[in-house]
């Protein structure tokens, strides 16, 4: 349901609208890489960048990074430099991506939970590649 936008950039909030930002904010989401780069944050709390990218099999450091920096643009991940040598980064959920990660968390079990049967009513359906 569309509500009035408080910072008057637009009318209202309606993810349907061509210009409404929530668009660009569904569209960080909704992004596989998002979604799972989040449940792994909310799982183990912080994490480094070789630790993430170990545990998501086929992303890229260039697409793990492009990732990272916009949820980082969105306020949903924090990411603190030590002042150490070498210098050590580490990411974590802020509390609005901790909140993210419970109607996501409840679209990755769908999926894992349906896969077997998208595959059976539909033979010539294919993963997408990347």
């Amino acid at each position: 349901m569309p509500t009035r936008c408080p910072s008057g950039r637009h009318d209202q909030h309606n993810v349907y609208a061509e210009r409404c930002p929530c668009r660009a904010l569904l569209d960080l989401l909704a992004n596989k890489w998002s979604a799972l780069a989040i449940g792994l944050l909310d799982e183990r709390d912080r994490m480094r960048f070789s630790e993430l990218q170990a545990a998501l099999p086929g992303v890229g450091a260039k697409m793990l990074t492009k990732t990272l920096r916009r949820l980082e643009a969105a306020s949903l991940v924090e990411r603190t430099v030590y002042a150490e040598v070498p210098p050590r980064v580490e990411y974590s959920l802020t509390k609005l991506g901790i909140s993210v990660n419970e109607p996501l968390a409840q679209i990755r079990a769908w999926a894992e939970d349906n896969i077997d049967t998208i595959d059976s009513l539909n033979p010539h359906w294919d993963v997408p590649a990347d």
